[in-house]
């Protein structure tokens, strides 16, 4: 599969469930990206610095597109640390921590949403309002409470199989509530 098609792929995907979760600017969307899986390796044994550039320069216009942050999760040798904007990690009272991620340490995907960032910084912590999963790197940890699944057209990116949800806020109050 050529990089162009993975790009194709990976926009697909993201602008369906920007459609799905209704995103509005200001909110942070989590990609977690196996770049192994995308080319038919198991996650974490494979990396591709140039599918991992595909998707993340097919996804990262879209949003900024729509001013919805990226949130670019890390792989597991950063803890899943994820890689944001400096104006995101203020708007949020995120704090910085001290790392650069790179292929294989933070993993490719990572590393290409690090060097196309404005001002990029390392958080540990996010709870962000939707998510984008391809390739089973469990993003559910960057999710806030309510995460409601998104069922995808664009199921694949390469070989790797793309899962995605969206958050909405608790229903409280019992049987004399009301919801929108």
């Amino acid at each position: 599969m050529t990089t162009e098609e993975i790009g194709a792929q990976a926009a697909r995907a993201a602008k369906e469930l920007l459609e799905a979760a209704g995103l509005r600017e200001g909110e942070i969307l989590v990609v977690g990206c196996s770049s192994s899986e995308i080319v038919g390796q198991t996650i974490g044994h494979g990396s591709s610095v140039e599918a991992a550039e595909a998707v993340c320069a097919a996804v990262l216009p879209l949003l900024r597109e729509r001013g919805v942050y990226l949130a670019a999760q890390c792989c597991e040798h950063l803890n899943r640390a994820l890689i944001v904007e400096a104006e995101c990690a203020r708007r949020y009272g995120l704090e910085p921590v001290c790392v650069v991620p790179y292929p294989k340490a933070g993993g490719s995907f990572a590393t290409a949403a690090w060097r196309h960032a404005q001002s990029p910084v390392a958080v540990e912590h996010i709870r962000a309002h939707a998510g984008l999963d391809i390739g089973g790197t469990l993003i559910g940890m960057h999710l806030r409470d309510v995460a409601v699944p998104v069922r995808l057209a664009q199921a694949r990116v390469g070989e790797a199989i793309v899962l995605a949800a969206r958050t909405r806020p608790r229903f409280i109050g019992g049987s004399r509530a009301h919801y929108e």
